[in-house]
């Protein structure tokens, strides 16, 4: 059986030159001329969907199964999302960290052995900061342990219908002696991220770049969202990397622009620089490929019907009307509500139904430099 982790490893040389030859044209939507080449060595499973409609813009090898790393931590948010929405959390609810938490490894907040943390606060450091900490914080708290929290992560998965993933931990870091990694594909982060956008507020968290975390001691850490495409990638405002050495760099993103919205997903790239060049070139062949807005109809642009085309065969046209002097409009009344123009609600979408401050043996990568990836305007 083929495992996405057996796969021989190509040096960076090699994926570069593939990248600027090989093309890997989308299985829904046909290239588009002048369409950026995208590497097919660049992942192990990628796609690109339109958030409004849930349609593939692009995909090649969407449904090959690859440890997400990081990014099962969209699902951790999604399930405690769900229990804040049903009353049985609340964002000012503080949690005692236990010890299984403090002793995190990998990406991690340094949270400290029964300090006092809110949910809104964990759930920052988990979207900012990837705190595995954090997560496994939340995972106690809400259920009693990991394992039964993860019995809800994949309750919720099989009611996305992300029928090709399974989650073995709430944090995503790679599994310990006698327990399996947790698996996706990128159709499935896909559907996954589209619940988040449409239903929750991640994009608050997803979108803070810098994030400051007082502990209840006094102590302040400053940390840096590990997503690169933050302020690089124009209308990046989300939503979560990951990487672990077997695993690869992953990265669900989510770009809008002028109200329209779509989704990139990339598991599996072997050097993380790749993997923002590839999901940016994704992105705007993605936006490429939507289909466009044609403009709404409006009263002046209907032909006004001639006042003899009722008159009856053989009859003269019947006589105009003598036209009626224009109304004034009457001035709006003080009392009237002002109306507002809300950015944020622009765009309505339709459900879809059935990322450190100390070198990581494990979890996301080290805090790089931002990468600002441009490209050719002829490419474009």
């Amino acid at each position: 059986m083929f495992s996405p982790l057996s796969r021989p490893s190509l040096s960076l040389a090699t994926l570069i030159i593939a990248s600027a030859a090989a093309v890997a044209a989308p299985a829904r939507q046909p290239a588009r001329s002048g369409a950026p080449s995208i590497n097919p060595e660049a992942y192990r499973s990628a796609i690109v969907i339109d958030a409004a409609t849930g349609n593939v813009l692009f995909e090649s090898k969407a449904d090959v199964q690859n440890p997400p790393a990081s990014v099962t931590k969209l699902m951790t948010f999604c399930v405690i999302h769900d229990k804040i929405q049903r009353g049985e959390l609340a964002l000012d609810t503080l949690v005692v960290i236990p010890a299984e938490a403090a002793k995190m490894g990998g990406s991690e907040a340094w949270l400290i052995d029964k300090e006092p943390v809110s949910v809104e606060e964990l759930l920052n450091l988990l979207m900012v900061q990837s705190a595995n900490d954090a997560a496994v914080a939340l995972a106690i708290h809400t259920t009693g342990s990991k394992e039964a929290f993860v019995e809800l992560m994949n309750a919720k998965a099989r009611e996305l219908g992300m029928a090709h993933t399974e989650f073995h931990s709430p944090h995503g870091l790679p599994p310990g002696r006698g327990q399996e990694p947790d698996l996706s594909t990128a159709r499935d982060i896909a559907l996954l991220s589209r619940e988040l956008i449409t239903k929750t507020d991640i994009l608050r968290y997803s979108s803070t770049r810098k994030h400051q975390f007082r502990h209840a001691n006094g102590v302040v850490n400053d940390f840096t969202n590990h997503n690169h495409l933050l302020g690089s990638v124009p209308g990046c405002d989300g939503l979560k990397t990951g990487w672990y050495e077997k695993a690869g760099y992953s990265l669900a993103a989510t770009v809008q622009r002028g109200g329209r919205r779509i989704i990139a997903v990339i598991l599996g790239s072997p050097v993380r620089t790749l993997r923002d060049t590839v999901t940016t070139q994704l992105i705007e062949r993605g936006f490429a490929a939507l289909p466009p807005v044609l403009p709404p109809i409006t009263a002046s642009a209907v032909a006004p019907v001639p006042a003899h085309a009722s008159s009856a065969p053989g009859q003269p046209p019947a006589a105009s009307p003598a036209a009626a002097p224009a109304a004034t409009p009457a001035p709006p009344s003080a009392a009237a509500p002002a109306q507002t123009d809300d950015a944020s609600s622009a765009l309505r979408l339709i459900p879809m139904g059935p990322g450190d401050q100390k070198p990581p043996s494990s979890g996301d990568a080290p805090t790089e430099p931002t990468v600002h990836v441009v490209l050719p305007g002829a490419k474009r």
